[in-house]
């Protein structure tokens, strides 16, 4: 038998005017949350 991870995986996306930024985050099977990942870019607007 093949044991499967219970985490889930949660992404954010803020897309601004001057910016995006990306967030990654995992809860654990304790409800706790890690962040996994983050990122930023500069943006030029819509």
């Amino acid at each position: 038998m093949v044991s499967q991870s219970q985490n889930r995986i949660i992404v954010g996306l803020d897309i601004g005017t001057s910016k995006v930024v990306a967030l990654v985050a995992e809860v654990d099977a304790d409800g706790q949350i890690e962040i996994i990942g983050m990122g930023s870019h500069p943006s030029r607007g819509m």
